[in-house]
């Protein structure tokens, strides 16, 4: 290999070098809102109480972490066995007070429609604070969530 063919291979390599960090750094850029909010989506399913009042918890901490609510963006997404826990008529009072301290905080929880039907569970059944999921199954409205750059956590 002659010193011209070296010198095109490396120059080649470089620019594809600082093309693919480029592309990893415009990547990771899509985790924050327009206006430099991190978003970030929790994802509760569980019919476990200790699971969704520590999600709750974690919720509430990292929304302090990030510098409160002006840099966060939110959403929680509730479904399938975990709707019961926030049946206003059996919910748990801590569990609530939880989740009303995290909707405060800015947190956006939203439930599933489709386990709301499948229940028999309307929103007005439900705790205060949350509304149905934009898309009535909540799994596609994770995966939509995660296409536009929200981080998942599930606790």
């Amino acid at each position: 290999m002659n010193k011209l063919t070296l010198r095109i291979f490396t120059i080649l390599f470089l620019i594809s070098a600082l093309v693919g960090v480029g592309m990893v750094q415009a990547g990771s850029m899509n985790h924050r809102t327009a206006d430099g909010k991190l978003k970030v989506l929790y994802h509760i399913d569980s019919p476990d109480i200790k699971v969704a009042k520590y999600a709750m918890a974690l919720i509430n901490k990292h929304i302090e972490a990030e510098g409160g609510p002006d840099k966060i963006d939110l959403v929680v997404v509730v479904h399938g066995p975990a709707l019961h826990l926030f049946d206003k008529e059996v919910a748990d009072p801590g569990l609530v007070k939880k989740l009303k301290m995290a909707i405060d905080k800015g947190a956006q929880p939203e439930m599933c429609q489709v386990s709301m039907k499948l229940f028999k569970k309307p929103l007005d059944a439900l705790v205060p604070g949350f509304k149905p999921t934009e898309h009535p199954v909540a799994v596609k409205r994770i995966a939509d969530l995660q296409e536009q750059g929200y981080l998942y956590i599930k606790p």
